[in-house]
């Protein structure tokens, strides 16, 4: 039996500048739901049923512009908003009820088991932002 690979996350700005220590072999996923261009060229892969669901995203967004036309700063904003449109159980509800997520999460699983090492990717550099990455990191590393 090979050895377990190994679940690591990053951000895409990391991999296009050289700053996210991955080993070589590591297969990039993409966990957004509207990737751009230049982020497939980044990633390996992408799974959009792990992204937050769309109506989750907007959200998001209307109470992060919300709170930054009052002043807050991006960052600040940001993890506000999740907190206040109760981002992580929507988004774990998402993972629970939706079955392309239960899917691509088994797939990665697989490849855990068989010993490939994966890291999650999207947008946010998590030093200052939240993001469903964390959440979704944390959600496959009880199930493996």
């Amino acid at each position: 039996m090979s050895d377990t690979g190994r679940l690591r996350d990053t951000y895409v700005a990391a991999i296009q500048h050289d700053l996210a220590e991955l080993p070589e072999k590591t297969t990039l996923v993409g966990v957004v739901r509207e990737p751009t261009s230049w982020f497939h060229a980044a990633v390996d892969e992408n799974r959009p049923a792990l992204a937050p669901p769309t109506g989750l995203l907007e959200d998001v967004r209307a109470e992060q512009e919300t709170l930054e036309s009052e002043g807050v700063a991006d960052a600040v904003a940001h993890n506000q908003a999740m907190a206040a449109v109760d981002f992580d159980r929507r988004y774990r509800e998402h993972l629970d009820d939706s079955d392309a997520a239960s899917s691509a999460i088994e797939g990665l699983i697989e490849r855990l088991r068989g010993g490939k090492d994966v890291a999650l990717v999207c947008y946010e550099n998590t030093d200052e932002k939240r993001c469903h990455r964390t959440l979704l990191r944390e959600r496959i590393e009880k199930r493996r």
